[in-house]
């Protein structure tokens, strides 16, 4: 890997183009390290950003053209003397044909950024006969989005380049497997269509049947316990990387991205969002509407007024279970005492609270999908701009949101408990 550096110092748009070209005919070199590589010696001044890119497009486009030619000049012959050995004979390789003409090509734009697919998308697409006109242009489009993704991201991330390909090499095993499973999934949907239709048709009617006897708010209930289940395993995992020290890398990654997409002044006005006036707002918007809908009007003031008063005790009970951990000698160097972000955890507890009792019983599901909107804006806005402005780790504001997730999950679960019960009785 030394060496190959070391080329690419000397002739950097010549080995990016060889590298790109040889992994497309599937030889086992990473074209997303080069391309990142790439992007940050454009960030250094020693390569251009446009001319790096036209390099990559070029290399790709000419690598899964050559393969497309390859598959279609002698593949059909591999397929006659040697697919039955592989379940592919010539009755299947048809129905595989047939398929990748109508829908492969669709495929080829994302096939880019699959290992271990990409290397054969131009094989399989001369194979199945898909015709050029029809290959030529998702291909070179996925190509150039591939090529603009981590070139860029090479050159966002500058300095700090290192790290995170360092530390996206621990979960290129994890996104392959779920590629793959995708993959398969994708193929067995469109070989197996009718099948597994009728397998769901069959449990769907079943499990309507059951659903008749069973009321909403008991569905509801479910939802909420399943998504309140994933949370606290959600906050055990980060109070696991909390105890090991386990966030340097994500904190130093995060600030780097954060600080580097903040451009302009304007966005920092999103702070507004986190200020007393605008979470009073929200909560009014809140009361208002429990007020006008005269359900439950009682229960959900209390879940409001619990779910908001209680965030300082619950968020000071997890800073002082950390704290005896650390008296023992369980936490050696905690890597922060703000952990969870206190600010953090008020911010999704007010909003989560607020946008949950705005949509409940609201019959129209185009609001229900506004609200999520909403909040995922807010949220993912303010984390963003806190990272790039404020001496906050990224880890403490993650851990303030999940800690605070898992505390208004609570309240929802227990609040919908309580209303079962009293609408039973």
């Amino acid at each position: 890997m030394s060496h190959l550096i070391t080329l690419f110092e000397q002739h950097s748009y010549l080995i990016l183009f060889i590298g790109i070209f040889l992994e497309l005919m599937a030889l086992p070199i990473s074209g997303e390290f080069l391309m990142s590589y790439a992007g940050y010696f454009v960030y250094q001044g020693k390569m251009n950003y446009i001319l790096a890119l036209l390099v990559v497009v070029a290399s790709a486009g000419a690598g899964i053209t050559v393969t497309y030619w390859i598959g279609k000049a002698g593949g059909y012959k591999l397929v006659e003397k040697y697919g039955k050995y592989i379940h592919l004979g010539p009755e299947r390789y048809q129905k595989t044909s047939a398929w990748f003409e109508r829908s492969g090509s669709k495929l080829l734009v994302f096939a880019y950024f699959i290992p271990g697919i990409r290397h054969f998308t131009g094989y399989i697409s001369g194979i199945s006969r898909l015709p050029f006109r029809k290959f030529i242009i998702p291909a070179y489009t996925g190509a150039i989005l591939w090529g603009i993704c981590f070139i860029t991201l090479g050159k966002v991330l500058g300095p700090q380049w290192e790290t995170f390909h360092q530390a996206a090499s621990k979960y290129v095993i994890i996104f392959v497997i779920v590629a793959g499973v995708l993959v398969v999934s994708y193929f067995a949907y469109r070989f197996y269509k009718v099948q597994i239709k009728d397998f769901f048709i069959h449990w769907i009617n079943r499990l309507i049947k059951k659903l008749k006897t069973i009321r909403a708010t008991e569905i509801f209930l479910v939802f909420l316990t399943l998504v309140f289940i994933g949370m606290v395993t959600l906050m055990l995992g980060l109070a696991q990387d909390y105890i090991y020290n386990e966030f340097t890398q994500f904190n130093d990654i995060a600030e780097y991205m954060a600080q580097s997409v903040i451009y302009s002044n304007w966005m920092r006005g999103i702070l507004v969002f986190q200020s007393p006036l605008a979470m009073g707002l929200i909560m009014a918007g809140a009361m208002i509407r429990i007020w006008h809908k005269r359900q439950n009007r009682g229960l959900e003031y209390l879940l409001l007024s619990v779910s908001v008063l209680g965030a300082k005790p619950f968020h000071d009970t997890v800073l002082g279970v950390f704290s005896y951990l650390q008296s023992i000698g369980f936490i050696k160097q905690p890597h922060s005492a703000n952990f969870p972000d206190f600010n953090a955890t008020i911010i999704i507890i007010v909003y989560g609270v607020c946008l949950f009792l705005l949509v409940r019983h609201s019959k129209n599901n185009y609001f229900y999908i506004l609200a999520a909107l909403v909040g995922l804006v807010i949220f993912l806005g303010l984390a963003v701009i806190n990272i790039a402005v404020t001496p906050v780790l990224p880890s403490d504001i993650v851990g303030g949101y999940v800690y605070g997730g898992v505390w208004i999950f609570f309240n929802f679960l227990l609040f919908e408990m309580i209303r079962l019960v009293l609408e039973k009785h």
